[in-house]
């Protein structure tokens, strides 16, 4: 499976975006999807991650109620809509899958996932 994420851009604080992954070259409909994000200088950290069949999803903390992840096996793309953007949300945003699929809880740790997409940048100005 190779990713490839998109949508990223420059937004007012307050404003939205929607970024995109689109998987390619496997079984997209059996993987659970995770989105982290890296802020100059800082970790890879944790954002949002859904199940396989997207009946489980888990947020990090920092932007739960604001950000949504979905994924359309019919599309084999995940989205990460964000909403009510702050100037920390500024950050070069990853998705990531793992193969093969691990079973039980999502995971939420870097080292969970094997397959990473290339980034795309969300820069949120105040």
């Amino acid at each position: 499976v190779q990713l490839q994420a998109s949508g990223g851009g420059l937004v007012q604080a307050g404003g939205s975006l929607r970024l995109s992954c689109v998987a390619s070259g496997g079984n997209f409909w059996s993987v659970n999807m995770a989105w982290f994000r890296q802020g100059t200088g800082k970790e890879r950290e944790f954002v949002a991650a859904v199940s396989w069949n997207s009946i489980s999803t888990i947020y990090a903390d920092s932007v739960k109620g604001r950000f949504t992840i979905s994924k359309t096996n019919t599309k084999s793309t995940v989205y990460l809509q964000m909403n009510s953007l702050k100037s920390e949300d500024t950050a070069v945003y990853y998705c990531a899958t793992r193969l093969p699929r691990v079973v039980g809880a999502l995971r939420t740790e870097t080292t969970d996932y094997n397959i990473w997409g290339q980034g795309t940048q969300v820069t949120v100005s105040s």
